[in-house]
């Protein structure tokens, strides 16, 4: 019945606009007023999303995230069945009904309006996404695009946070991505994006400046940096995982304490994306020291020959605070391997696993 859910949400979203006005009036007959009509068709694609299933874990936190939030600001909890209902009709209306499917969509309804109730009773107050536009677009390296986003308001975040991000090409499929900047005065934000799977596929090879994407709640990944410290920092970046760590990098550039030594871990030097920032970055501040690691660059000078937490550990001193950020498989294994170095416990940071 898994797959006949997903095939009917599918069939669903092909009328994207005529089943979120159906959604919206459905509940605004039963509680006018209830939801914004304009945060209907963000809210049905999120809702349909998780209650078809299909999600990883990370995707279904960032769908959580969101919902759980507009939960939270629209008051929708003691309103559960009048939402389930109205996703259930909704969902009937464009595709083939039986009376299996409907026995399984109210279940999934009622587990996804519930799993959004827990969330909401978590979530902090303030809105449940941002509607933003892509402003720029930079193919940095095979695979991996720079977006530059400016949201309509702006969206207050710490760096080393994840925010979710929709973009309209995938209804209701929200993706953890990391702000490489600290905040702006314009308010824009910067994004690394290699594509892996659907959602950021489409960011890297589709979406173009103009573009609308939302963006979620901004939430805490473990990667955040106490802004009273003044520790030496040992940061250790493979692939995109740069992103939070460069905006580590801008938050001590606001107000300089210890010095910081960034690790900047790729396979050659064709795949070292955003060179030009890291250069002005270590050219305009004397406590910075950027070190390239080459995995698989047999041409690398002998101190950046191999991968980024080898290369890290030999710039490691007595006193850093070491901050890691990679793809899963770099991350897995790097706490073992930083004890065994030596690295106390308490000043080893890795990303907490749903963000990324």
């Amino acid at each position: 019945m898994t797959a006949a859910l997903a095939a009917s949400w599918s069939a669903t979203l092909r009328y994207a606009h005529q089943a979120a006005d159906h959604f919206w009036c459905t509940i605004e007959d039963r509680h006018r007023g209830l939801l914004p009509e304009r945060t209907a068709g963000v809210f049905l694609a999120a809702l349909g999303r998780l209650a078809s299933g299909g999600d990883d874990p990370a995707g279904r936190a960032a769908l959580l995230a969101v919902l759980g939030r507009a939960y939270r600001r629209y008051r929708l909890l003691p309103h559960q069945l009048a939402i389930e209902a109205a996703l259930t009709a909704t969902v009937a209306r464009h595709t083939p009904w039986t009376p299996e499917l409907t026995a399984a969509w109210a279940r999934a309804a009622q587990h996804a309006s519930t799993a959004a109730i827990d969330s909401a009773e978590r979530a902090g107050d303030g809105p449940a996404w941002w509607p933003a536009q892509v402003i720029d677009r930079d193919r940095a390296a095979k695979g991996i695009t720079i977006l530059t986003v400016r949201p309509w308001q702006r969206l207050l975040f710490r760096p080393g946070q994840a925010v979710p991000v929709c973009t309209e090409r995938w209804p209701g499929r929200w993706r953890w991505l990391s702000p490489a900047n600290a905040p702006r005065p314009d308010g824009t934000l910067e994004f690394h994006v290699r594509a892996v799977a659907a959602v950021s596929r489409a960011l890297v090879h589709s979406v173009r400046p103009g573009d609308p994407l939302w963006l979620g709640p901004p939430r805490d990944t473990g990667l955040t940096l106490d802004p009273a410290s003044a520790a030496d920092l040992l940061l250790v970046a493979g692939g995109t995982g740069l992103a939070p760590l460069r905006a580590l990098v801008e938050q001590v550039a606001a107000s300089p304490a210890g010095r910081v030594t960034l690790v900047v871990g790729a396979r050659s030097f064709a795949d070292l994306y955003d060179a030009v920032s890291l250069d002005k970055l270590q050219c305009a501040h004397d406590w910075l020291t950027v070190v390239p690691a080459f995995s698989h660059d047999p041409l690398a000078e002998p101190g950046a020959r191999g991968d980024a937490l080898t290369v890290a550990l030999e710039h490691h001193r007595p006193g850093q605070e070491v901050y890691l950020c990679g793809p899963p498989p770099m991350v897995a294994g790097s706490r073992l391997r930083l004890l065994a170095a030596g690295v106390p416990a308490e000043r080893v940071h890795l990303p907490d696993g749903f963000a990324g």
